[in-house]
């Protein structure tokens, strides 16, 4: 395990940006391993689609089970979406990473959102606190662990990117060695996160009129590309039309496809 921390390591290092795909299942992990992806993440709301809930349903123990399943099913190194590290204090994002990295994650995630929908985003101080105590567990991770730290303004209605290269900035000098800001509505807002930041960006791809090119996120300043629920919503697409075929229709020309 080790040997996949220091690989997912080297690839924020390297001269070009990198695709971590999303899977959503070990039979997908294995799949995307296999079409040659250098690192594979989890995805909060895949992973609570595959087990028939909505994204922020599942608890720590179903979360790290599921994520677990995906780092045994390939060679590669994987992240896992943390969510908020379920619990609002700092040990529990601390605790949540800690057990991430006994499960042979490469790295994980911990985001700013609440869960309140009164409040959701917890305050800047408060934010960075639990991003600090997640850097320390991160940091005794036998190995490593590349601890990615989430700004959620622009996906919980708040689209202020001031405040979100704020924050961002804040977790930075926490200790986090990967920043992101999902929903980043353009590529000149992707350049100014980008150049307000020393560590690497993640982008996520998988919003409709905001998801761009490799070629562009990374002449950008991008150095990770992550595709959230992509692949699972175009799986699903697939399973959708062609069952929706067999019913109405009677016939099985998606055969031909496959």
């Amino acid at each position: 395990m080790i040997d996949r921390t220091e690989r997912f390591i080297a690839l924020h290092r390297g001269p070009r940006a990198f695709v971590i795909a999303n899977a959503f299942d070990a039979g997908s992990a294995r799949a995307l391993a296999g079409l040659g992806f250098t690192a594979l993440a989890t995805s909060s709301g895949a992973a609570a689609a595959v087990a028939g809930r909505r994204d922020g349903q599942l608890t720590r123990d179903e979360a790290i089970a599921h994520a677990q399943a995906i780092v045994q099913a390939v060679d590669v190194p994987v992240s896992a979406d943390l969510e908020n590290g379920f619990g609002a204090t700092p040990q529990d994002a601390a605790e949540t990473i800690r057990r991430a990295g006994a499960i042979g994650l490469a790295g994980g995630s911990i985001e700013d959102a609440s869960g309140d929908d009164a409040k959701p985003l917890y305050d800047l101080g408060h934010a960075t606190e639990r991003i600090a105590a997640a850097v320390e567990a991160a940091r005794a991770v036998p190995g490593g662990f590349v601890l990615t730290a989430r700004s959620e303004n622009f996906l919980r209605g708040r689209p202020d990117l001031d405040d979100t290269i704020r924050r961002l900035q804040a977790f930075e000098r926490a200790g986090a060695d990967v920043l992101f800001a999902p929903g980043l509505p353009d590529l000149a807002a992707v350049r100014t996160v980008c150049s307000a930041l020393t560590k690497p960006l993640n982008f996520m791809v998988g919003i409709k009129g905001k998801s761009f090119s490799v070629a562009e996120l990374e002449a950008a300043g991008v150095r990770r590309i992550s595709l959230a629920t992509s692949l699972y919503r175009a799986a699903m697409r697939g399973l959708l039309d062609a069952a929706t075929e067999v019913r109405e229709r009677g016939t099985f020309s998606y055969l031909e496809r496959l």
